[in-house]
């Protein structure tokens, strides 16, 4: 066979894989001049004729994508991205020629961390100018063929125009030049956020098929991996995630009807006074108590029953089920001043709880004293003159003790502490481990007690596991501890057989003498 000939039948086929691959529509320009001009070198003005006639007919012939225009009700309004549903279709577009191309592509999920505290402390203008920000420092950081929407509060997507390098440490260089721009303080007028982001990715290769839907599926869900590791974190799609999303989502939607089947229980941790040894009170905490896993905490619980709207509820059940235990205790004979309960933002914000509070003890017969409510220190830290603040202090003006919980590890400042009536601050557990061997962790925990001291304010130290964590902090003048090396949390009907057994060994307590630094 000449070269004519063999030039004759390839010359097609070359012409058509071109066409097919996103390089060939690109150089189209420049590949008919210089196969035209080859043919010419080569078999004269015969072969320019035929070459020219026959190399563009595959680009002419082939059927182009669809052209979409996105319009005003594609774009969001804050951030000027696109929506979802835009977001969608245009990651079609970009997805439905890499079968056969040799071409790759990739999305990027990302979300900006713990934004709805932003919200909270700083208002909704804040929180749209940190939106803002993060929509440019990614449109910068990227081409201008990316695809980029809003997908979410503080959620954003990518879509990467089709390359022909792309791999695992490619995306994941690009996911962390994404979350150092991110990541950049944001000035607002009288102070400066410094954001943190999470991120998800998956490339098309990883998947057999992708189109615009399954692709941004499995980059969402390795986002939620990277959530659930911590702030600024990344991950990568792997098959096995899958499986472990629906099998969390299977473990949600139980936990949102497990209320309803009275699933949930109301389990009792004690509180010791480190001056006297006497029991203090008991701090309310929910279980989940499922038929085939047994009891389950409330960090797998407690997201689904919020995402259904059920944490009123399970405040409330709470609440009646502490204080029946509470009446029960003083029944059998047994002093028990105090119970605790935690109240999140949620039920913090309703307008009619004192009167709901002031009801339910009328009912058990309690004074108001008897309750304890526990506040995260987050809420108080992001809490603006509003329904939470008249709530907090109502409750205190009522008589109940108000419990300053995880103190330490937020923002709160001495006059959103005083502002908010506090009577007694929970030492978080990270200040306590190895407090009798730390002297550093002494200081810090001294520190805590003197400024506590000096506010009026008692204090009580979580997460106590050893006899010698106890002893230094009585020493250190702590009022009060809790925590697995006292007391393990407890349903309400062995509450009796701990009372029985740790009153049976009380008088053979040492007194610990106070202040040891």
């Amino acid at each position: 066979m000449s070269r004519w000939s063999i030039l004759a039948v390839q010359l097609p086929n070359l012409a058509k894989s071109l066409a097919l691959s996103g390089l060939g529509r690109r150089l189209l320009v420049l590949l008919v001049p210089l196969f035209t001009l080859g043919a010419y070198l080569l078999g004269g003005e015969k072969w320019l004729l035929l070459t020219a006639l026959f190399l563009p007919l595959p680009f002419l012939l082939r059927k182009s994508a669809p052209q979409r225009t996105v319009g005003r009700n594609d774009r969001d309004g804050l951030t000027g991205l696109l929506v979802s549903g835009a977001f969608e279709e245009e990651s079609n577009a970009v997805l439905q020629d890499l079968d056969g191309s040799g071409m790759l592509s990739a999305t990027l999920c990302l979300e900006l961390d713990r934004f709805s505290e932003v919200r909270n402390r700083y208002g909704d203008n804040a929180a749209e100018d940190v939106l803002k920000y993060a929509a440019r420092r990614i449109t910068a950081a990227l081409r201008s063929n990316d695809v980029i929407a809003r997908t979410g509060d503080a959620r954003f997507a990518i879509c990467l125009d089709p390359v022909r390098v792309l791999d695992l440490e490619i995306c994941l260089q690009l996911a962390s030049r994404l979350q150092t721009a991110l990541e950049e303080p944001v000035p607002l007028q009288s102070v400066s956020i410094y954001p943190t982001c999470s991120v998800g990715f998956c490339l098309s290769s990883r998947l057999g098929h992708p189109n615009g839907a399954t692709l941004f599926e499995a980059a969402d869900m390795a986002l939620s991996e990277a959530r659930r590791t911590g702030v600024s974190s990344i991950r990568a799609y792997q098959p096995g995630f899958r499986r472990r999303v629906a099998s969390r989502r299977k473990n949600d939607l139980e936990a949102s009807k497990a209320l309803d089947r009275g699933q949930i229980q109301a389990w009792f941790q004690p509180q010791l006074c480190t001056n006297t040894g006497r029991v203090s009170g008991f701090e309310t905490l929910a279980r989940w108590n499922h038929p085939k896993r047994g009891i389950i905490p409330p960090v797998e619980f407690l997201g689904p029953m919020q995402q259904s709207g059920q944490l009123e509820r399970l405040a409330s059940r709470m609440l009646a089920e502490a204080l029946g235990a509470l009446k029960a205790w003083h029944k059998a004979g047994w002093d028990v001043p105090t119970i605790g309960v935690n109240f999140a933002g949620e039920e913090l914000q309703n307008p009619a709880l004192l009167d709901k509070i002031r009801w339910e003890l009328d009912r058990f017969s309690l004074e108001p004293q008897n309750l304890s409510v526990e506040v995260l220190e987050t809420v108080i830290a992001g809490t603006p003159d509003d329904v939470v603040v008249r709530n907090v202090n109502g409750l205190a003006e009522l008589g109940c003790g108000i419990d300053l919980d995880d103190f330490g590890t937020g923002h709160a400042s001495i006059s959103s502490i005083r502002r908010l009536r506090a009577s007694r601050l929970k030492i978080d557990r990270s200040f306590v481990t190895r407090i009798d061997q730390d002297i550093e962790q002494q200081r810090m925990v001294a520190a805590i007690v003197t400024m506590a001291e000096r506010l009026g304010l008692e204090t009580l130290a979580e997460g106590v596991e050893t006899p010698g964590e106890h002893a230094m902090l009585a020493q250190l003048g702590c009022d009060h501890v809790q925590g697995f090396g006292l007391g393990r949390p407890m349903p309400f009907e062995k509450t009796f057989e701990w009372l029985r057994a740790y009153h049976a060994h009380t008088p053979d307590m040492p007194e610990i003498p106070q202040r040891g630094l």
